[in-house]
């Protein structure tokens, strides 16, 4: 069993459980070894008068019904004062098949008793059909004798199994007392074989034996049981063994045992009067101390509950105060315990996240107050308290450094940012000077490549501007067509070439998210076309939604697992802090930033039949309608700001077409890649008017007349 990740309380529970368990149970034990004796003595009383009494009862007249059985089975003539007796029988087994049926001789019965009261009850149900045999004279004397014989033995063994008694001498006393009992039953069966033997007139075969061995037996049976009682039993046993009817049948019993027969002296009617006598005496004798043993075992049960009761209640009370001072104990370490690991949950998961979180806010944070001093006592839970102290301490100080290291790198990243950002624009500026006065087709071709190195250098800045925590600058003053919006994302892409813009439906984005959303589109972009193969396309159509303006940049490679879709939705619903360590999710961290500032949702799902698909749900409050095509010919100089801004972005015209020209919205040049123009063609750059330094170029078409005519540009940075 591994206890080692059980909580601190269960911990101490079973470590005071277990001792007082264990001095619970040795109390138990030691209660019901007390308790048993005492209810066994309290028990002797109930056995005494329910099964003691009754069941002597039943045995005596059972050996009267014995002894007039055999005479009458010596006889001719039916006795009628069997038949009196047998009633006299039958009541007193009744009773005694009442009291052994009760619930209160059982309940105080022992297994070995409950054992012997079923086998006397199972002989005395022998007892009708054994009357029959007899009447019928199916069976001689000894056969009935036998048969009450058994009866009357099985009684005995039930009152032998009565003597349990917790104390050694009583119980000792209740052996004597039974033994004595078996002793004057075997007066009774010498009675019943002589009296046989009287009516017969002779003994029959091997009956002068049985009656020598019966007389033997008693007088050994009735001196070891005389043993075994107290002194002052002995010398009442003694005195009523000395009084004349005792000394009479003695004499009988010695002429009957030197004799081969019936000695022709025998005086029958001194041998009844003194058999009656002797059995009334041994009866009231053994009765009598019967009585006196079911007496002295009431006061000495009560005695022994008294002190079970003491030594009980002083043992309840040392468990009571075990367990009180357990959990007084445990419930001091539980909570000293409890108070260690709440304060380290409540630094791990609220006092240093909150102080990280302030720190990036740029608030000042004071470490003694942030991790505060806990009282502890001088034990080892006190020590582990006060290392805690430090550890807190270290963990705050910890983060004001890391936080301030942070700052500091976001501060290089800023500052390297910018000033790529500064030369990346004067590079800008330069080629498009350069482009302006070239005319040569093919070094016009090789500086639009280097132009569009220049772009993809400047969105790369800009993500180091993100990455610092800072805007990237970029912005527009009036909506732009979401077109050219998407129209800029890909002139920022690598392979531009391999991107197809399709349906688009009309509308405009708000000047203020125009550079992040061409910046995040052009992340997604990248992302499709480099995780997809060389030979397939990446697909961008746009339509109006309900909630805004939904984008989905489209790709044909090997897709992503689930689970894979699943963390990157994550990231893109949830802006995490940049850990430098993943840089290989860069790109996705870029867009989570750029997203989160605008309000705008970005989701990846699979698409069919392979490749995934990026949606861009531009929120409607960025959303507006898609602004009027500037006038072409002549008026092209009276274009925007803003507009000739986007042209110098998606390398678009600066003379727009009307509307009626595109009624569909697809743009064929969105896609179509800057290559040198073919022979015969020339170009001339134009500077753009809006100031911000950043000209403006204007391909130009050689006429058969000598005059250049203005045509659109759909290269791209």
């Amino acid at each position: 069993m591994n206890t080692r990740d059980w909580p601190i309380r269960a911990k101490l529970t079973a470590l005071v459980i277990g001792p007082v368990t264990a001095l619970l149970a040795l109390w138990i034990f030691a209660t019901t070894l007390t308790f048993g004796p005492a209810l066994d003595l309290l028990a002797a009383r109930t056995l005494l008068y329910d099964l003691g009494r009754p069941g002597e009862t039943a045995v005596a007249e059972l050996q009267r019904e014995r002894r007039l059985s055999v005479v009458q089975l010596a006889g001719d003539a039916e006795l009628p004062a069997l038949a009196e007796q047998r009633l006299r029988t039958d009541r007193a087994v009744a009773e005694l098949r009442r009291r052994v049926d009760g619930d209160e001789l059982r309940d105080a019965a022992t297994d070995l008793l409950d054992t012997r009261l079923d086998q006397l009850v199972a002989a005395l149900d022998a007892l009708p059909s054994g009357r029959g045999f007899i009447d019928r004279r199916q069976v001689d004397r000894a056969g009935a004798l036998g048969l009450y014989n058994g009866m009357i033995s099985s009684a005995f063994q039930a009152f032998s199994a009565m003597a349990t008694l917790p104390d050694a001498d009583l119980n000792r006393e209740a052996l004597a007392l039974t033994a004595l009992g078996r002793s004057r039953e075997l007066l009774g069966q010498t009675d019943a074989l002589l009296a046989g033997a009287l009516v017969a007139g002779r003994f029959a075969e091997g009956e002068h034996d049985q009656l020598v061995r019966t007389i033997n037996n008693q007088r050994f049976l009735a001196e070891t049981a005389v043993a075994d009682l107290p002194e002052a039993d002995r010398a009442a046993y003694q005195r009523l063994t000395e009084g004349a009817a005792f000394v009479r049948l003695r004499a009988l019993q010695d002429a009957l045992v030197r004799a081969d027969g019936l000695p022709p002296q025998l005086d029958v009617r001194t041998w009844e009067s003194s058999q009656a006598a002797v059995q009334q005496g041994l009866r009231d004798f053994e009765l009598s101390q019967a009585d006196g043993l079911a007496e002295r075992s009431v006061p000495m049960a009560v005695n022994i509950l008294l002190r079970l009761g003491a030594v009980g209640v002083l043992g309840l009370i040392a468990i009571v105060v075990s367990v009180l001072v357990a959990l007084r104990v445990g419930r001091s370490l539980a909570r000293r315990l409890t108070g260690v690991r709440t304060a380290a949950l409540e630094m791990a998961e609220q006092r240093l996240p909150d102080v990280v979180a302030r720190l990036r806010r740029g608030e000042e944070v004071d470490v003694a107050r942030e991790a505060p001093e806990l009282d502890h006592a001088g034990d080892e839970i006190g020590q582990v308290g006060r290392a805690f102290n430090e550890v807190r301490r270290t963990a705050v100080q910890a983060a004001v450094d890391e936080v301030a290291l942070r700052r500091g790198l976001n501060e290089v990243f800023l500052n390297i940012a910018r000033r790529s950002q500064g030369l990346v624009h004067r590079q800008l500026a330069l080629l498009d000077r350069l482009e302006r006065h070239a005319e040569d087709p093919d070094e016009l071709a090789g500086l639009f490549q280097v132009d569009h190195l220049a772009t993809r250098l400047r969105r790369h800045a800009e993500d180091l501007v993100i990455l610092a925590g800072a805007a990237p600058g970029r912005g527009w003053r009036s909506p732009v067509a979401a077109v050219d919006v998407v129209r800029g994302a890909i002139s920022e892409v690598e392979s531009y070439d391999r991107v197809d813009v399709g349906a688009m439906q009309p509308a405009g984005v708000l000047g203020r998210a125009v550079g992040d959303v061409i910046h995040l589109l052009a992340e997604l972009i990248e992302n499709a076309t480099v995780f997809s193969p060389p030979g397939t396309r990446v697909e961008v159509s746009g339509q109006a939604v309900p909630n805004g303006y939904a984008i989905e940049i489209t790709d044909r490679g090997l897709g992503m697992s689930p689970q894979a879709v699943e963390d990157a939705n994550r990231r893109l619903a949830d802006s995490p802090e940049f850990d430098p360590a993943d840089s290989a999710r860069l790109g996705l961290f870029v867009v989570a930033r750029l997203a989160e500032r605008h309000g705008v949702r970005v989701q990846l799902r699979r698409a069919t039949p392979t490749g995934i698909t990026a949606v861009v749900l531009i929120p409607a409050d960025l959303v507006t309608d898609e602004p009027a095509v500037g006038p072409t010919g002549p008026d092209a100089e009276a274009a925007t700001v803003d507009d000739r801004r986007m042209a110098k972005v998606t390398r678009l015209s600066t003379l727009p077409r009307p509307r009626a020209a595109r009624p569909s919205r697809e743009r064929p040049d969105s896609a179509s890649p800057v290559l040198p123009f073919a022979a015969g063609r020339g170009s001339s750059v134009e500077a753009a008017p809006d100031g911000d330094g950043l000209p403006r170029r204007v391909r130009r078409r050689i006429s058969s007349g000598g005059r250049c005519a203005g045509a659109s540009t759909t290269g791209g940075r």
